[in-house]
């Protein structure tokens, strides 16, 4: 006869169980109410939720249950679902800044180590987004750990691309991002009703980027990808302002009147005093089958026009860093929310993409932003 399980076992394992929003031990974050053992075995575990109706109960609950039932001795489990009181809520807000109780972008930091990548382009319609959403995906399936905003406040899709269909969770002035395919993602689209266009002037522009940035738990992120409006307007404006350290990705296709105008986005790094990670060339031709030739159906040249050009203009070598296909399964990933580097990884777009990405986690971090740890000689 199996022995009758201890507390001590119930909370190892219980320790195991990670909130599915936070991606923490529920252990560390306080969300263990009570643990009481019968006699018999049976296990009764009170589980606190970090707001009532939260989305991910169930999988809590299922989580929780798993874990106690491998204990030895346990003969059942019982979970009983409560909600954390707002000092609590408060408590956890804290613990999760790092015992910082007031709000600030984790990424503006010096000692920040993530990388930030805004993905800009002169004008719509070339893949931006669908280069941003597969970036993501290739990046997350290396096993980094990734975040996208998408700052696009007027044309957000992201969301749908990515197959993000929950909403995030509020605790107190704190925003717990949803994740898909491992990705946590924060969308303008995610408060809003149906498909209402938001009509926002410059400062609501700004505000709501920076509450994407400081109100929101990322975590450690090793990645942070943010997908501009297409241009030079007031989101592109405030990202220099609010990440100084971040790099651009200028997406553009090969024809010419589309490159010029991508020259121009990248060009606005002159005067924010960012840097440059590279450029992508979108569609950048179509093969009906794998022996046929290619066909160049938006012309050549355009991506490396925009990187010779920015590296005249910028004094620094600007590279291309990949020439993506036209792939019908590109778009199709993008409406299903299952991007193409994830469903069809060896596709030659598939391959090009996690390439680009490989080159961009190898890249050293820049000093911009960066404390040295010198001083002025004195007098």
């Amino acid at each position: 006869m199996s022995s009758t399980p201890t507390t001590e076992q119930v909370q190892a394992a219980l320790a195991t169980v990670q909130d599915p929003e936070i991606h923490r031990p529920i252990t560390d974050l306080g969300m263990v109410k009570s643990v009481d053992i019968a006699d018999d075995g049976a296990v009764g575990v009170g589980i606190y939720l970090t707001v009532a109706g939260c989305p991910m109960k169930g999988r809590i609950e299922k989580d929780v249950t798993e874990a106690v039932t491998k204990v030895a001795g346990v003969t059942s489990v019982k979970v009983e679902l409560d909600v954390m009181s707002e000092e609590q809520r408060k408590d956890l807000q804290t613990k999760l800044r790092g015992g910082q109780a007031e709000k600030e972008i984790p990424f503006a930091k010096p000692s920040s180590l993530t990388k930030v990548y805004a993905v800009a382009s002169g004008k719509g319609g070339v893949g931006k987004s669908s280069v941003t959403v597969n970036l993501a995906a290739a990046l997350a399936a290396e096993g980094h750990k990734v975040g996208v905003v998408d700052a696009d406040i007027y044309g957000h899709s992201v969301p749908r691309m990515l197959g993000a269909s929950d909403f995030p969770t509020k605790v107190e002035d704190m925003i717990l991002p949803p994740t898909a395919h491992g990705i946590k993602v924060i969308s303008v689209g995610m408060f809003t009703e149906g498909n209402t266009p938001v009509v926002w002037r410059g400062p609501m522009l700004h505000r709501a980027l920076q509450q994407f940035l400081s109100d929101v738990f990322w975590g450690d992120l090793d990645v942070l990808l943010m997908d501009l409006p297409p241009g030079t307007g007031d989101i592109a404006i405030s990202v220099a302002q609010m990440l100084p350290g971040a790099e651009l990705l200028v997406v553009t296709t090969p024809q010419q009147a589309a490159a010029e105008v991508a020259e121009r986005a990248g060009a606005i790094t002159a005067q924010t005093h960012q840097r440059i990670a590279g450029v992508i060339e979108n569609m950048s031709y179509y093969q009906p089958t794998p022996d046929a030739e290619p066909v160049y159906l938006f012309g050549q040249g355009g991506g490396q026009k925009v990187a010779d050009a920015l590296t005249k203009t910028l004094g620094a070598e600007i590279p291309l860093l990949g020439q993506v296909p036209l792939d019908t399964r590109l778009r199709e990933g993008g409406d299903e929310g299952r991007p193409l580097v994830l469903t069809t990884p060896d596709s030659e777009a598939g391959q090009v993409i996690t390439t680009i990405a490989e080159k961009l986690v190898a890249k050293p971090r820049g000093l911009a932003g960066m404390q040295l740890g010198i001083s002025p000689a004195g007098r």
